[in-house]
């Protein structure tokens, strides 16, 4: 197939490049996606959903162990976690095939091999030691007028403390583990060390939890973050924040942290296993990025609000585009990039008005500004807080501990963040993402009537204790 042109090539079939895919065919493109490892890209095979899938499990192990609360009785159970990651790989391959699927119903080409680009216009695609699925198309030379990079990213390693697949995981070995470890050391506490850390610790085993950062979930509100922190610990977690790993020594029974903390002072923690959770970078080798001039920062290939790189007729998205690293922004940025090679007129990417949500136990969700961002963007602010414990459906689901907190801008009544902790928040969150969407104001929120009873109640209860009217507490 050497010598096939296109409209455009996307190099990279996850979320972003199989979304931007999809977006091009529907808007009559003749579109090809390149990919060289499995289709769908990290957030199905190896990210988000297999995740999602070993958390429910945890889920139902914690409500199983809970079972007096409830007026039930479960006295025989166990964890299996041959059986639990066996359902887990099952929904990821499942998944995958939904987006094969979606490519194939859309006429997109499949082009199997590792992509380079030589030339603007121009993408190489050589052989990989990955099977070729059925259906794709081969190695050789293509051409496009538009050529997107997806690529996605890796797990970032520390010196010294490189992932060996055995003793030292990243999220690709944590997602499939032979078996569950009594004790585990997570180094890193953003959204991926933390579900992790819940997911474990939910099934028993001791966890560690090391952040070189004052608070955990350093993206997160501090309220929020340290509501998370008090459950965590309540669990069972230990947590060490400002605190750092500087050498990790390994043996035939596990692996030996040191650990510095702020005072200057060190200790050693041992553990089974350790998870490096530290960050990922973008996957920007190997592309010809260099000898093109394709201006990049820090890993990440630097692009304008329409994904434009400062080469013409490159573009980027996704997680190698930078931050926020998460597949729905990836999404959304390849129908933003589509859209703009066919002529239409999107609007650029507002990353406030991405939402962020992380699956442990409790669940937490944030959108737009903190408090603390807020204050110093030089807003003055009405804040909201509302708990759980004051919502009736919170209390008979077993699950008043929680918090809802909204940030406003006190002279317009705009509506700057809102942050959540507890129970299904990663599904309420929405609900924010499309008021702030729609430059809504707290009249709009007061006045609205939300279903009783629902823990979405605790947004609208938020919302009134910005403005002195919370009724339930």
């Amino acid at each position: 197939m050497a010598g096939t042109s296109y409209d455009v090539i996307i190099i990279g079939s996850g979320p972003g490049g199989y979304v931007a895919a999809i977006r091009g065919a529907q808007l009559g493109l003749k579109v090809a996606v390149v990919e060289r490892s499995f289709i769908g890209g990290i957030c199905p095979n190896w990210g988000c959903i297999p995740t999602k899938a070993l958390l429910r499990s945890a889920e139902i192990y914690h409500y199983m162990e809970h079972a007096k609360d409830y007026g039930l009785s479960a006295e025989k159970f166990g964890a299996d976690m041959p059986a639990i990651v066996k359902r887990s790989r099952g929904i990821a391959e499942q998944m995958s095939n939904g987006v094969g699927f979606l490519l194939k119903k859309n006429k997109v080409d499949v082009i199997w091999g590792a992509a380079s680009i030589p030339a603007p216009g121009k993408v190489t695609v050589a052989a990989t030691d990955a099977a070729a699925p059925k259906g794709t198309l081969g190695p050789g030379d293509y051409a496009a007028k538009h050529i997107i990079i997806a690529t996605g990213a890796r797990p970032r390693a520390l010196p010294g403390i490189e992932p060996d697949k055995d003793q030292i995981w990243t999220y690709f070995e944590a997602l499939a583990p032979k078996a569950q470890p009594k004790s585990l050391l997570v180094m890193g506490s953003g959204a991926i060390g933390i579900e992790f850390a819940s997911f474990f610790r939910t099934l028993g085993s001791e966890v560690t939890v090391v952040e070189l950062l004052p608070q955990i979930l350093p993206v997160e509100d501090e309220e929020i973050a340290a509501a998370a922190r008090k459950r965590f610990e309540k669990q069972g977690i230990k947590i060490l924040t400002g605190a750092k790993v500087t050498k990790v020594t390994k043996a035939a029974g596990g692996v030996t942290a040191t650990i510095e903390t702020a005072d200057g002072k060190t200790q050693n923690i041992s553990a089974e296993k350790l998870i490096s959770a530290v960050g990922v970078v973008g996957n920007i080798e190997n592309l010809g990025l260099e000898k093109l001039g394709v201006k990049t920062d820090r890993g990440c290939v630097v692009i304008d609000g329409l994904c434009r790189t400062n080469v013409p007729g490159i573009y980027a998205i996704g997680d190698v585009a930078g931050p926020p690293m998460l597949a729905h922004k990836a999404e959304h940025e390849g129908v933003i990039c589509v859209e703009g090679i066919a002529g239409k007129h999107p609007h650029p990417m507002d990353k406030l008005m991405i939402p962020g949500c992380t699956y442990c136990m409790p669940q937490i969700a944030s959108v737009g500004l903190t408090e603390k961002k807020a204050k110093e963007a030089g807003y003055e602010v009405k804040v909201g807080r509302f708990p759980f414990i004051g919502n009736g459906k919170a209390v008979a689901l077993g699950e008043a501990d929680g918090l809802a907190k909204t940030v406003f801008d006190a002279k317009t009544g705009k509506l700057l963040g809102a942050h959540l902790v507890g129970a299904e928040v990663t599904e309420l969150i929405q609900g924010f993402v499309v008021a702030m969407n729609l430059e809504t104001t707290e009249e709009e929120l007061i006045n609205s009537v939300f279903p009783h009873p629902t823990i979405s109640e605790t947004m609208h209860e938020s919302v009134l204790s910005a403005y002195g009217r919370a009724i339930h507490i």
